[in-house]
């Protein structure tokens, strides 16, 4: 239902790899994005949670902002919506920002479906106060009934997914 969510699905477990040695598939998100981004992104050290969107939506055939390296930049992408199963969350961090696809979520916590957290792609539960807003494909319709998803995931909050 969801194509975007299905990409990122699929994707699970993809890592960064340490030192100087970088992962070809995600160099290869950001070639196959192009333009610029292909350009400037040639290290798997350099923050990639925007990349890891953005290659998601190309992928399912969504559009995806120019400035998509920019966590804080998907604010201005798409269309605003309530926090719902597949919607683009962007977070506030010290230093930046953070960006993922909403999975679930519990009292004190959205549990997000993102890049670059751990180094990796998988589901981490980020506080909900440095929650800054949600945005949803302005190609899809936004669901009349919000999908609010309740589930407690165990474990300490992501912090810094830089």
């Amino acid at each position: 239902m969801y194509p975007w969510m299905d990409v990122a699905k699929s994707l699970a477990g993809t890592k960064e790899f340490p030192g100087s040695a970088n992962n070809a598939m995600i160099i290869g998100w950001a070639k196959g994005l192009g333009g610029w981004i292909g350009q400037y992104y040639t290290k798997d050290e350099i923050p990639w949670c925007g990349l890891f969107v953005a290659h998601c939506m190309n992928k399912a055939g969504l559009s995806f902002t120019q400035k998509s390296l920019s966590a804080r930049e998907w604010l201005n992408w798409g269309v605003e919506c309530q926090p719902q199963y597949g919607a683009v969350m962007v977070f506030g961090r010290e230093g930046g920002g953070h960006v993922g696809f909403y999975d679930s979520e519990d009292s004190v916590a959205y549990n997000i479906l993102g890049g670059n957290q751990s180094d990796s792609v998988c589901i981490s539960r980020i506080s909900k106060d440095r929650f800054l807003g949600s945005r949803w494909p302005k190609e899809v319709p936004i669901p009349t009934k919000t999908q609010k998803i309740t589930k407690k995931l165990f474990g300490i909050f992501s912090r810094n997914e830089a």
